[in-house]
């Protein structure tokens, strides 16, 4: 009695062990790589999924969200011989899970070294400059290279990012000080061609007075050759008056300078009286 009892107890522990081994349950966002004998069966995907117990195994279990996956840095040398130092991330997504576990041994692995290897071949391929500046250049050349590589394993590259591209820290000393010297040259350059400006302009300010000059002097030379034309055409030969209205003006002047402030001596010009003489014996009433 207590032997059977034993056995149907072992029955019923063997049914429940069968049962819960049969029975599979994949959380969402993960799928599952089932071997039969060895041999790739199926694979699971999320939910409840029923296996032959003791001869299908539960192998693999595979995420189907995105990973995100860090490339370490690494030195370059690009075309010109320059050392930069350059690091990536990487975000791929599996969407065949039996390629990725029985394509490649680890993929996350050979991932990163495709992306080094392929980062290293793009920027050897340019200048240093160019390479500093051309990050979106370098991050669709990367993707385009590797994506074909890794969809035989079933994966998917969503995106990959260039983290950080800069210069070694010699290379980064000898970019500074060729700065500098480019933002000397070019103050000395803007200060030259300031003093180039500025004496282009005082010149030409030289030559826009002296032709104002010029012709103030054309216009009083003008002037006073009409006045003296119509002062010739009122006269006529009529002299007396004249003479007698420069000789007022002569006295007049010579009396302004004895009146003036600095004026020691009374000026007399000696030939006053032959001018005064010479009117009154050229007058004929």
């Amino acid at each position: 009695m207590n032997e059977g009892l034993y056995i149907v107890i072992a029955l019923f522990v063997l049914i429940i062990i069968t049962i819960a081994k049969g029975m599979r349950i994949v959380p969402q966002g993960s799928k599952w790589v089932v071997q039969r004998l060895g041999k790739y069966h199926q694979t699971l995907n999320p939910g409840l999924n029923i296996i032959v117990p003791y001869i299908d195994q539960v192998e693999y279990r595979v995420t189907t969200k995105d990973i995100v996956l860090d490339i370490p840095q690494q030195e370059v040398i690009t075309r010109d011989n320059a050392v930069i130092h350059a690091n990536a991330v990487a975000y791929i997504n599996i969407i065949a899970p039996a390629k990725a576990v029985y394509g490649v041994e680890d993929y996350t692995i050979a991932i990163q070294n495709l992306v080094q290897t392929t980062l290293r071949s793009i920027i050897g391929e340019m200048d240093l400059d160019d390479a500093l500046s051309s990050r979106d250049k370098i991050k669709a050349h990367l993707k385009n290279s590797i994506s074909d590589d890794i969809s035989d394993w079933g994966i998917t590259l969503k995106t990959v990012e260039i983290q950080d591209i800069s210069p070694s820290g010699p290379m980064q000393k000898a970019m500074e000080e060729q700065a500098a010297a480019e933002r000397a040259r070019r103050a000395t350059v803007t200060r030259a061609d300031g003093d180039k400006q500025a004496a282009i302009l005082e010149a030409e300010g030289r030559m826009e007075a002296a032709s104002r000059d010029a012709k103030a002097e054309v216009l009083l030379a003008e002037a006073n050759k009409t006045a003296i034309e119509l002062v010739s055409a009122a006269i006529a030969d009529k002299q007396l008056p004249v003479m007698y209205l420069l000789g007022d003006k002569y006295v007049k002047s010579l009396q302004d300078v004895a009146l003036s402030n600095g004026s020691k001596t009374v000026i007399f010009p000696a030939d006053i009286p032959a001018a005064i003489k010479g009117l009154m014996g050229n007058y004929r009433p």
